[in-house]
């Protein structure tokens, strides 16, 4: 199995998907140690030297070559520079994804992350042919639920408190979309 031909940056009407840069510190750090934002994703709250140390990881994580792997995108808004989100993609298996995505909060509720979202999803489904991308969701995210929702996806499975996460066991929601279905929505 060779790896996945990614073309970057992704362009939509008012986001850039773009590889990391050492510049975006400043934009990911305002919203990496946000703690509204980063209670439903895996990663703690973290001060500027962590989202430095981070960043640093990310600038790697611009190609798909093997299974496993997740590809995480800056999303810029194109008419301000400013980075206000991340949406990230997983080959996690032969034709199958898995979709994430975190957003500075004062830029929720103005459709970036359905934009983003979207875009990442026709690379998935419409340039590397994948069959089926899932979204795994801690109960509670009530809006990445309706983001999910909103892109098509259906609920597959509740796991109760299936997952330790952030000192608590959490109920996880899984959540996937076929190729079928992405193309007839």
């Amino acid at each position: 199995m060779s790896g996945l031909d990614v073309a970057l940056p992704i362009t939509t009407d008012r986001l850039v998907l773009r590889a990391h840069r050492l510049d975006d510190l400043g934009d990911l750090a305002r919203f990496h140690g946000d703690p509204e934002v980063v209670r439903f994703v895996p990663w703690p709250v973290r001060d500027r030297a962590a989202t430095e140390e981070t960043l640093r990881v990310k600038l790697t994580q611009t190609e798909l070559l093997a299974p496993g792997q997740w590809l995480v995108l800056a999303v810029e808004v194109r008419e301000t520079g400013r980075v206000v989100g991340e949406v990230l993609l997983k080959w996690a298996s032969e034709a199958q994804g898995e979709l994430g995505f975190a957003f500075a909060r004062d830029a929720q509720g103005r459709g970036y992350a359905e934009e983003a979202a979207r875009a990442v999803l026709r690379l998935a489904f419409d340039d590397l042919g994948f069959h089926r991308v899932s979204a795994v969701v801690v109960e509670g995210n009530e809006a990445s639920v309706r983001l999910l929702g909103r892109l098509g996806f259906r609920q597959e499975a509740r796991h109760a408190e299936a997952v330790h996460f952030k000192g608590a066991w959490v109920t996880q929601l899984v959540f996937a979309q076929l190729a079928d279905e992405w193309r007839s929505t």
